[in-house]
Order: C-alpha cells, then sequence, then structure tokens
C-alpha cells in the first residue's frame, strides 16, 4: 500500500474487510430466500416453476432429497439466482478472509440473518413484526460490539500444519457424524434438520477457517507450497460437502433451525479454530474476553429470535396447530 504506518494500513485493510464481509451477508441473505424457496417449491420432479403460489412438495414420509428432486431443484430459476448470489457472498467473503482476522471477519455474516428475514418479510409483503424488530436490534448490536472488541487484540501466528490437519480431521469427523445421523433418519422433523444443519455450520466454519489458514500460509511459504494446496483442497471439498447438505437440511425442517445453526456454528466452529490454530485470541486481555463473550451470546440470542418469528416460520406453525386441533 502507501507509506502510511502499519497500525493506518491495517486499520484500512480492516475496513475493507468488514465492508466486503457486509456485502457477502447481503448476498447470502438474499441466496437463502431465493433457494430455500426453490427447494420448498419444485421438491417434485414435476413442480411448476418457481414463480407459482402454490409449492408442490415431495411426500412427507421421503427419505431425503433423491436425484431426480435435486436435478429438478438446480434447474429451477431461482435456485440458480440462489447459486449465483451465493458464489458471489462467498467471493467478497473470502477475500475478506485474506485481508482481517477470523474474529473480525466472521461474526459479520451474522448479520445475513436479520437480512434474510426482512426480505422474507418484504417478499410476502408483511409488516415485521416486534419479535423481528427486536431480533434485528439484538444481533446486530451484538455483532458491532463483538467486532470493535476485537479490532486491535485479535493478532495473528503463523499456522501450523499439523495443527491444521488435526483440526481438519477432528471438524471433518463432526460432519460426516452429524451428516450422518441426518441423512439415516427418515422423513421430515426437527431433530434430522437439526443434524444436518449442524453439519453444514462445522463445514463452513472450517471452510472460512482453511481459507484464512491458507491466506497466512502462503504469505511465508508461497502459494504453491503443499501446505497451502492442501488447504485450498480441504476447503473445497468443505463447501462441495456443505453446499449438498444444506438442500437436505432445507428439505428436513423449517427455515429458521438451518438458518440459526448456520449463523451461530458457522462462526462459532470458524473463531474457535482461529484462535487454535493462528492465535488470535492470545493478545486478548480477561476483560475483553468477558465483553466478547456478552457481545455473542447478545447476537445469538438475537439469531434465535429471528429464527423464531421468521415469516415461514410463523406460518408453518399457523398450519401445525389445526392439525394438532384436529388429533
Amino acid at each position: 500500500m502507501d507509506g502510511a504506518p502499519p497500525g493506518i494500513q491495517y486499520g484500512r485493510m480492516t475496513l475493507i474487510a468488514v465492508g466486503l464481509t457486509l456485502l457477502g451477508a447481503v448476498c447470502f441473505a438474499a441466496a437463502s430466500v431465493l433457494q430455500h424457496h426453490a427447494v420448498t417449491t419444485t421438491e417434485h420432479p414435476d413442480a411448476p416453476d418457481g414463480d407459482s403460489p402454490e409449492p408442490v412438495v415431495a411426500p412427507a414420509g421421503a427419505r431425503h432429497l433423491n436425484g431426480r428432486h435435486l436435478l429438478a431443484i438446480i434447474r429451477r430459476r431461482r435456485w440458480l439466482q440462489g447459486a449465483g448470489l451465493a458464489g458471489a457472498g462467498s467471493l467478497v467473503h473470502a477475500v475478506a478472509l485474506l485481508l482481517a482476522p477470523l474474529r473480525v471477519v466472521q461474526p459479520v455474516g451474522v448479520l445475513a440473518v436479520p437480512l434474510a428475514v426482512l426480505m422474507s418479510a418484504w417478499k410476502t409483503r408483511t409488516t415485521p413484526s416486534r419479535g423481528v424488530l427486536v431480533g434485528t436490534a439484538l444481533t446486530v448490536a451484538g455483532v458491532v460490539v463483538f467486532v470493535v472488541a476485537s479490532v486491535g487484540s485479535a493478532t495473528t501466528d503463523t499456522p501450523s500444519a499439523t495443527a491444521t490437519l488435526t483440526a481438519g480431521v477432528v471438524i471433518g469427523g463432526i460432519v460426516a457424524l452429524l451428516g450422518f445421523a441426518g441423512m439415516a433418519r427418515s422423513g421430515r422433523g426437527p431433530l434430522r434438520c437439526l443434524a444436518l444443519a449442524g453439519a453444514v455450520a462445522a463445514a463452513y466454519g472450517l471452510l472460512s477457517a482453511l481459507v484464512r489458514v491458507a491466506a497466512q500460509a502462503a504469505a511465508s511459504e508461497g502459494i504453491l507450497s503443499p501446505f497451502v494446496l492442501g488447504c485450498v483442497a480441504g476447503a473445497l471439498v468443505a463447501f462441495l460437502v456443505g453446499a449438498w447438505l444444506v438442500q437436505h437440511a432445507f428439505h428436513a425442517g423449517a427455515p429458521e433451525i438451518v438458518i440459526a445453526c448456520l449463523t451461530v456454528g458457522d462462526p462459532l466452529v470458524a473463531v474457535v479454530l482461529g484462535a487454535v490454530l493462528l492465535g488470535e485470541g492470545s493478545a486478548t486481555p480477561l476483560g475483553a474476553w468477558v465483553l466478547l463473550g456478552t457481545a455473542g451470546l447478545t447476537a445469538a440470542a438475537g439469531v434465535l429470535t429471528l429464527a423464531h418469528h421468521h415469516p415461514d416460520a410463523v406460518a408453518a406453525r399457523a398450519e401445525r396447530e389445526p392439525a394438532v386441533a384436529r388429533t
């Protein structure tokens, strides 16, 4: 860059990274709305176009989305639009990870939740409820405090290949365990959805951590070093596994479960891996940790509140109540 002091250069990089992450959050929110609509309206291979007001779904007892259903979904215009936005969001998020520590970048992505809920409210032409507004305020406040408290104290160390491999195996095992548990269950239900969404969150958290580790390792070992190439390969696998499982998660249950798991679990996994692999918490005093913990809990409470008041969740509960009353 220019001849500015290192501290000013770091501040500029951090601001750019936060701006890119905000842009990515907008992309992810829009992608979530579009792809959820595509999955829930085209699970039957002969479903009409995604613009149809009446969703066509697979039989309730379907074990999971089969190949025919998935092929039908990925041909839908809205799914493709969502995939494009998700790809753009992933790209700008990856660039942000090159510029700033995980502990600064990842929490900003949580803002995709209030954005997605507000977009859903706009799409359904409904006024955001008090719960949505409260959840949005809690999420934004928690994220802002977390990021401000992290700037300046989130130092980054040189990553270790052994530690990275160990972390990848551990998180990969968690993804496999949760994914198998979700795919082994039949039909729809919160437990199956929770297992699948948890697997996606772990996979995407590992993806972000590997991107950051690869960026740090490339600076010291070169972009074509075996360590960097291994991180890139691992990140690609994590992305593909997560992208596959998230479609099954949307099929298995309510979107609020998927959204809550992804936006709480993904940053949590990434921040923990950043601390373990890159020592991003080594220079943080105890008082700052308390503030970070409080801010994180506040943001998580906001996400859960938003998930509960998501327009699709409200509609699903309204549909379930008459069914329960008839039994």
